[in-house]
């Protein structure tokens, strides 16, 4: 990566944390792009040269999510079952969350409660799926667009992800996110790991 290249990486992931730590203190209807930009220390010209829209930057944050679960699931050992490689791969975000606990819920509260972040974020999960289930055929050798069971075990994944992250918002985070997700896929593995299935 060049210095401009770690330059521009820098501002955007300022403006980012900046962005959704207001959002998610203040409610995403109630902020404006000025209040960002102000909190951020940037001007609105440089704001509009990383993002869209207030909405865009949340959406953005839900790719890079995406990309990492991906990026994990092929660096798995390629003998590993699908349950534990996929639990692997959609607990490295939990994992980040309950690391920054309180910070990450009123994130997470914020796209799960606003209707319009909710419908990116549901959009997302879709695309999500769809690296996931190309990277599980690609781990088992299968044909993604004609095999059944990449799509059903990354979708089962995302769904164990989605009731986890929703318990632990309902809970104001008072329940561990990753024992939480442990908890889900000790009830979706066998099924995930069934050679039936495949």
């Amino acid at each position: 990566m060049t210095l401009a290249e770690r330059k521009r990486r820098l501002v955007s992931d300022e403006l980012t944390e900046s962005a959704l730590q207001l959002l998610a203190l203040r409610g995403f209807d109630a902020v404006t792009i000025d209040e960002i930009v102000a909190t951020a220390g940037v001007s609105r010209r440089t704001f509009f040269r990383y993002f869209a829209s207030k909405e865009d930057v949340v959406v953005r944050f839900l790719a890079d999510m995406g990309a990492g679960m991906r990026a994990d699931l092929a660096e798995r050992p390629v003998g590993e079952p699908p349950s534990v490689a996929l639990l692997h791969a959609v607990r490295v975000p939990l994992a980040t969350c309950a690391a920054h606990s309180e910070r990450a819920l009123r994130v997470v509260q914020l796209i799960l409660r606003t209707p319009a972040l909710l419908g990116r974020f549901l959009e997302r999960q879709a695309q999500w799926r769809d690296d996931l289930a190309r990277e599980l055929a690609h781990r088992l050798g299968l044909g993604h667009e004609s095999a059944l069971y990449p799509r059903l075990a990354a979708g089962t994944a995302l769904a164990a992800f989605d009731a986890t992250l929703q318990r632990w918002s309902d809970a104001d985070g008072a329940e561990d996110p990753v024992a939480l997700l442990d908890r889900a896929f000790a009830v979706i593995a066998p099924a995930l790991d069934s050679p039936e299935g495949r």
